[in-house]
């Protein structure tokens, strides 16, 4: 091929790349706009936020979050949530990669059948059970405590159907051999050969399930009575339904609840890209 041709398709191609890095920053500016938003409007007052569209911070963001907190406890809120958000990713990350370990590697009776149960659960939406899980938690006496939402991070379909998904792909069966020749046991093999290597997957299911309990309205809202007790999300909604005409306070409300999720993502997302990858490739 000589210059004269080369030169149409290597234009081409530069063209091609930049519509494509036009459109890819178009779409983040479509996602960051909103969230700038949110931060520029908390710094501002009620009469600027009413009478025009807000570009540049303003100086108002600790007379709002004064407002705010003197009439919400919205840092125990925050304190709650970040208590059960935390247990629960844990939990949900230590028996999902359990599960999908072993329904990866240990052949037993109706292996099949049940992890097909187990992903049918996924079709079923939750609110479909949430009388039949009051009435439950009232009869075991847990209305009104942590406990009804820490432990239902002990199951997850989804993230046993990823882990699962990670382990027939990132786990050789030899270092499961290996690990029984050195003398481990089956809990040893998983602790400390199975888990490192499943730490891509772990960071994709943590970020989703941090996401997941930290926004979760419903639940706290139903099991929970005492203020005390309130997580974040239903403490926003106080929010809003006691400052309805105070933006800059409902803002800063928002902004508190929304950067712990921000940070949380950015430290996790090189982890979520490759924990992606990993499950979406099998053998």
């Amino acid at each position: 091929m000589n210059e004269a041709s080369r030169g149409p398709i290597r234009f081409g191609s530069i063209i091609a790349k930049t519509v494509m890095y036009l459109f890819l920053i178009l779409v983040a500016l479509t996602c960051l706009v909103p969230f700038y938003s949110m931060f520029i409007t908390s710094t501002h007052a009620n009469s600027d936020i009413a009478r025009s569209l807000l570009f540049w911070p303003g100086d108002q963001f600790m007379d709002n979050y004064d407002r705010l907190i003197s009439t919400v406890h919205i840092w125990r809120g925050f304190a709650n949530t970040i208590f059960i958000t935390v247990t629960f990713t844990c939990l949900n990350l230590y028996f999902a990669a359990l599960a999908g370990y072993g329904f990866s590697k240990y052949n037993f009776r109706f292996r099949g059948g049940l992890f097909l149960f187990v992903l049918g659960t996924m079709m079923i939406p939750g609110q479909l059970g949430i009388i039949g899980f009051y009435k439950l938690m009232n009869a075991l006496h847990m209305l009104n405590t942590y406990w009804p939402l820490i432990l239902t991070g002990i199951r997850d379909a989804f993230g046993i159907f990823l882990l699962k998904q990670i382990a027939d792909s990132s786990v050789p069966n030899e270092i499961i051999e290996s690990g029984r020749i050195d003398g481990y046991g089956e809990l040893r093999i998983f602790h400390k050969l199975i888990l490192p290597l499943m730490a891509p997957g772990l960071a994709t299911l943590g970020i989703f399930s941090f996401i997941g309990k930290w926004n979760d309205f419903l639940t706290p809202m139903i099991i929970l009575f005492n203020n005390d007790l309130q997580t974040l999300p239903v403490m926003i909604a106080s929010v809003k339904s006691q400052f309805s005409s105070d933006f800059g306070a409902q803002y800063v409300g928002i902004v508190i609840s929304v950067v712990p999720i921000l940070v949380f993502f950015s430290f996790m997302s090189k982890r979520i890209i490759s924990g992606v990858a990993a499950g979406a490739v099998k053998g």
